[in-house]
């Protein structure tokens, strides 16, 4: 491409990034002479080729409006000369722009008709263009209505949409309501929906005949170029695209009317400019438009219209945007004529295997080739899922020698996908149709699919896992309390860490359940890292982000939710304890004022909160010496803050830490040991942690304690009984990929066991990940670390199998 120095100057403002495949865009405009600036949530892999970005959610108009007013207002010396998109769902707001910043687009209320497949058959109607019969399904008389009005057989589809998702043909009327429930409860799987107006659903008479695409420049209410392929679609009842050629072979007489009938459409509809992909048939009746897309074909499009014509769309569609006049001398026959398929399941699964040649690329005439789907991914057909493993094309100088050569370059291409066998008996029961149980299906299958993934995984292939960070995040630092700051700094922690070893990283905020919940639903993270510490503000339903992750069948690190759930109550894991014999101070519990408390305990005793963490609850008042100050705290425990109450003897001693990486049937390991003492601690203060010492403005050593890491002076004999006490408790407690067990010395180093602390904090300043840097592991390498423990648990174990265990 030679760049024009007709635009060098000017600013082109691109409204998302679009998919990976949709990349080259970014480099063809910078080869332009463009100053390219984008609008999406975040910067992506393209930014060497963007001279500015504008960080908005494209979803809230309002917001992506004043940002770009703000981004004009801080750079005083921008001038955005033209608005595009490339994506279906930013048309929208690319329109809203275009009229705020008085630049060339398609106006508001069009791209709201055209969008809107409902209202853009009523408009047809409304202006005397052929469209058949419909009806919006907004009651359950209109569902009536369609039964008894309508001729089958009809279409169901929803309003908005894309890539004909959820697109399905009903022969018989009593099939109807079932479809149609199928299409309700399925269609917010689609990974696109979130981004779509609503999620209403309509049908429409079937309209028969030769499918085909139109892509169109338009410039200033004149057709300066169109090319037209035919659209090749799998067996009904579905919609799904297997391949396309390119002239289309319908006869001349065919394409004529169609090109008539879309220029009609787009002037009746008031598009005087852009990139149009127009979907159409040529039925028994002869033209009906489908769908207008303002925006340029996705997939195959650019580069079949290119190859067959020699016309850029992107360039042109920019050029059009930008007020630059057009002019294109169409070819009376194609450079080339083009074939193209679509690779597809026949079943949904996993991808288990995949080969291709390696001389695929060097096939003769080949055009494009990508294969997006790489083994151990998960491929859904329908009803499951409308997904394509990837597409091939080829060129030749005919429609059947272009035919030929992808005959032979598909046959470079082979892959099975791999039917999932479970022991449930969903599927297994009779049903009325294959519909019926699709969206139970889906999610058992994409569950089972990241299972499976991870079981097969090589080790070596680590940085290929699309990892997720499990969190808590506060956009406002005000009113945020130290422990919300910590938990907050360590998922941003962990995934920069692994973002800068080559992982692929998304975050999912657990401060906002209903989203969360979505977003893990539609979500390709094969694993989720688990820092989730807070639930509706709760550390009490910490436990209940991992039995998400279980009822998700999502692979995650750490502890199984029994475990997180038994150790928060310190009372049973007390009581656990002593049925195993492991060492624990005297004690005794009360969950009222009015209980009676153990008389053989001897003071000094210590007063806890019987379900906390962080040593919540815990100051040197915590301490007592008498039934007066006992009573005291027990009234601060059980009223003040709502919680059942430990009374322990107290130990004076030293308080070891023992860090523990792996599970009871891999080989545990235990880190450096951490030791804290106590002795040089101002008087009248009691030797233990506070609330303060970890969340504080003031240090543990402010206060006089001395932590030891590794612990200096003490026996190699002494150091492995603490750890063995520590393995014990610790396999016990069914405590999976790391914990931290804290163990206590009385004056006499007796040690007992204080409690164990699954799924600790790993900030990079606390104690696990600091003893493990002792061992020899930075902190990427212990994150790895516990990456690598986690696959190896789900490889060897079965789903689920720590309720199994708990339940014998």
């Amino acid at each position: 491409m030679t760049k024009n120095k007709t635009l060098d100057s000017k600013t082109i403002l691109v409204v998302h990034t679009g998919f990976e495949h949709k990349k080259f865009i970014f480099p063809k405009l910078k080869r332009m002479g463009l100053n390219v600036i984008v609008a999406y949530k975040e910067k992506t892999s393209i930014d060497n080729y963007v001279n500015n970005w504008i960080l908005t959610d494209l979803n809230d108009q309002k917001a992506t409006l004043r940002n770009i007013n703000s981004f004009l207002k801080n750079n005083p010396g921008v001038k955005i000369d033209g608005v595009v998109t490339f994506w279906e769902e930013s048309t929208l707001i690319t329109a809203k722009i275009a009229e705020r910043l008085n630049l060339i687009g398609i106006p508001y209320e069009v791209v709201l008709r055209t969008r809107n497949k409902f209202q853009f058959r009523e408009f047809c109607h409304q202006n005397g263009i052929r469209a058949p019969k419909h009806k919006i399904l907004l009651k359950r008389k209109d569902l009536d209505y369609a039964i008894n009005e309508l001729t089958f057989p009809v279409v169901v589809k929803p309003v908005y949409g894309s890539s004909s998702a959820f697109v399905v043909k009903v022969e018989e009327k009593e099939d109807l309501k079932g479809i149609v429930s199928y299409v309700k409860n399925n269609v917010t799987t689609h990974p696109d929906s979130a981004e779509w107006d609503d999620l209403s659903i309509m049908v429409e008479e079937y309209i028969d005949g030769d499918e085909v695409d139109i892509d169109i420049l338009l410039q200033n209410g004149k057709i300066k170029f169109y090319s037209m392929s035919d659209n090749y679609q799998t067996n009904e009842p579905f919609f799904v695209e297997v391949g396309q050629t390119i002239p289309s072979s319908l006869p001349e007489n065919n394409q004529k009317e169609l090109i008539e009938m879309a220029e009609e459409v787009l002037e009746k509809l008031n598009i005087l400019n852009g990139v149009i992909h127009f979907e159409a048939k040529f039925s028994s009746n002869g033209p009906v438009p489908i769908e207008v897309n303002l925006r340029m074909g996705g997939d195959e499009v650019y580069s079949f219209v290119k190859t067959a014509w020699g016309v850029d769309l992107v360039e042109n569609a920019v050029k059009i945007a930008l007020g630059e006049y057009i002019k294109i001398n169409k070819p009376t026959l194609p450079k080339k004529y083009l074939s193209g398929d679509y690779f597809l399941a026949e079943h949904s699964g996993v991808l288990s295997q995949l080969y291709i040649d390696q001389n695929l690329k060097k096939t003769k005439n080949l055009g494009e080739m990508h294969f997006e789907k790489k083994t151990g991914d998960i491929c859904l057909a329908p009803p499951d899922g409308y997904e394509y493993l990837g597409w091939l094309t080829c060129w030749g100088k005919n429609l059947k020698e272009s035919e030929n050569y992808l005959e032979k370059a598909k046959a470079k291409i082979s892959y099975k996908i791999a039917k999932f066998k479970t022991n449930s008996s969903i599927g297994k029961t009779k049903r009325k149709n294959r519909f019926s149980v699709a969206l139970l299906n889906k999610r058992m299958i994409l569950g089972q699919a990241k299972i499976k993934k991870i079981r097969n995984i090589e080790l070596k292939d680590l940085k290929s896992l699309h990892i997720g960070i499990a969190c808590n995040t506060y956009e406002d630092d005000s009113g945020v309390s130290a422990v919300e700051m910590e938990l907050m700094s360590v998922g941003s922690l962990i995934g920069k860490t692994l973002k800068d070893k080559g992982y692929q990283v998304s975050f999912f905020d657990f401060n906002n359940l209903a989203r969360v919940f979505n977003e893990l639903q539609k979500s390709k993270v094969d694993l989720v890292f688990n820092v989730c510490e807070r639930i509706n503000n709760s550390s009490l339903l910490e436990p209940h982000a991992a039995a998400m992750f279980d009822m998700l069948q999502i692979p995650y690190t750490g502890s199984n939710p029994f475990t997180l759930a038994l150790c928060i109550d310190k009372i049973r894991v007390k009581k656990l304890l002593n049925f195993h014999n492991i060492p624990t101070a005297k004690w005794d519990y009360v969950y009222s004022m009015d209980d009676e408390i153990d008389k053989n305990l001897n003071y000094p005793l210590i007063v806890k909160p019987g379900n906390t963490d962080n040593s919540i609850g815990i100051d040197n008042d915590s301490v007592v010496t008498n039934p007066k100050e006992l009573r005291v705290q027990l009234k601060k425990v059980i009223i003040g803050l709502g919680r059942p109450a430990i009374i322990e003897e107290y130990l004076d001693g030293d308080e070891y830490d023992v860090s523990i990486m792996g599970d009871e049937e891999d080989e545990l390991k235990v880190l450096p040991l951490s030791r804290s003492i106590f002795n040089n601690m101002e008087k009248g203060q009691w030797h233990i942690y506070i609330h303060e010492d970890k969340f504080g403005n003031r240090k543990p050593e402010d206060r006089g304690i001395v932590v030891q890491k590794p612990p200096k002076g003490v026996s190699k004999k002494f150091i492995s009984l603490i750890s063995e006490m520590a393995l014990d408790t610790y396999n016990i407690l069914d405590c999976h990929d790391y914990g931290r067990v804290e163990v206590k010395v009385d004056k006499d180093n007796n040690p007992y066991i204080l409690e164990l602390n699954p799924n600790p904090s790993i900030n990079i300043s606390d104690t696990v990940p600091r003893v493990a840097k002792i061992a020899g592991m930075d902190y990427g390498e212990f994150l790895e670390e516990i990456i690598k423990m986690t696959i190896r648990r789900y490889k060897n174990k079965p789903p689920y199998y720590h309720l199994q265990a708990n339940l014998i």
